[in-house]
């Protein structure tokens, strides 16, 4: 299986779906290479990039369960690089 590089970009304006948002990250895991965060108090949201290396339909899935949670947006950029999954093109 082929995977890929991508980053998540999420905006998250509602602070109620913060729990869940967090528990589907935990449960991807095992994708995920780093997160940062950063609240922007000025406009009262949270601005959230995450790094992945997984396979499209995983980094897909993903962007996806986020994007429908209340308040919260989500956009996959993918690197155009693709890999088997052991890291051998």
């Amino acid at each position: 299986m082929e995977s890929r590089v991508a980053i998540i970009g999420i905006i998250v304006e509602e602070a109620t779906s913060v729990d869940e948002l967090n528990r589907i990250l935990h449960e991807y895991g095992e994708y995920i290479i780093g997160r940062m965060g950063i609240p922007y108090q000025k406009k009262g949201i949270n601005i959230i990039s995450i790094a992945v290396d997984a396979p499209q339909d995983v980094i897909s899935a993903l962007a996806g369960k986020l994007g429908k949670l209340p308040g919260v947006s989500s956009k996959a950029v993918y690197s155009p690089r693709k890999e088997k999954s052991n890291g051998i093109k």
